[in-house]
């Protein structure tokens, strides 16, 4: 173990970093006209860090949305390298959680604590529970993100390859989805039919972590196909991607989300 002994430490030490800037990245993709809430305009607040904000995860999803002739408006709370106990312990991320009548609230853990049990155990899941609490007090319905593996696994933890590493995280998510009854947008496990089917545009960036373009549309049209229970297949917004591409992700989305509706069901409180 002392290998995750080292790991855990310069994860915290990173994080502690940042912690100290005392950083909080907000970006509003505003399309409610009121502050009450409205059956007719769905919110949606990401709290989380670069996965989230590469390639502005929150707006790619609200312009598919509304390619979907849906009203929504984002918010991310966000910032690179954090954790979900650096959002529970956050006034910032707690004022976040009060700035508006938030339909949907999204939880995206630092992408390396969900594949280790230990970690899992002491810092995510203890976060996570004070978090959908504090969601759920809100009036709003609490959404896990699973994100995908790193391109070349961990092997310092016994993970060689992105198949290993994918699923561990798959694990760690599900376990906490089912012990607070939380829905799960599985942007990992489409990443890896993805990852399997050998899709022709690159889903990590060069850094084998990061999403590219491509990547960050698939994470929101999982988002779209989960929160709004429709398939994303037909949408005309692309981003920057080619027709072609962009419905192969769709389509991806569409069978990963909506195809086991026990398994993925919608967010509820």
């Amino acid at each position: 173990m002392a290998s995750l002994r080292t790991r855990s430490i310069l994860i915290v030490a990173g994080v502690g970093a940042i912690v100290t800037l005392g950083l909080l990245l907000l970006t509003v993709n505003a399309a409610c006209p009121s502050q009450e809430r409205d059956p007719a305009c769905t919110r949606v607040l990401f709290i989380g860090n670069s996965y989230t904000t590469v390639n502005d995860l929150p707006g790619v999803f609200a312009s598919l949305a509304r390619s979907g002739g849906h009203r929504v408006e984002t918010k991310s709370a966000a910032v690179d390298g954090w954790t979900l106990v650096n959002h529970a312990d956050s006034p910032a991320t707690a004022t976040a959680l009060t700035a508006s009548p938030w339909d949907i609230v999204v939880l995206q853990e630092q992408s390396q604590i969900p594949a280790v049990e230990e970690f899992r155990q002491a810092q995510m899941y203890p976060a996570a529970r004070r978090l959908i609490s504090s969601i759920r007090n809100r009036g709003a319905r609490p959404l896990l993100y699973l994100t995908w593996g790193r391109r070349d696994g961990w092997p310092e933890t016994g993970m060689p390859t992105y198949a290993s590493m994918q699923s561990a995280i798959d694990d760690g998510y599900l376990a906490i989805a089912a012990d607070q009854r939380v829905a799960v947008a599985p942007v990992g496990v489409a990443w890896a039919s993805l990852v399997t089917r050998g899709a022709g545009a690159p889903l990590w960036q060069q850094d084998g972590s990061h999403p590219t373009e491509a990547g960050t549309y698939l994470a929101a049209c999982v988002f779209y196909a989960t929160i709004f229970q429709e398939s994303p297949k037909g949408l005309g917004y692309h981003s920057s991607l080619s027709a072609e591409a962009a419905a192969m992700i769709q389509s991806v989305a569409a069978e990963t989300a909506l195809g086991d509706p026990a398994k993925w069901p919608p967010p509820s409180e």
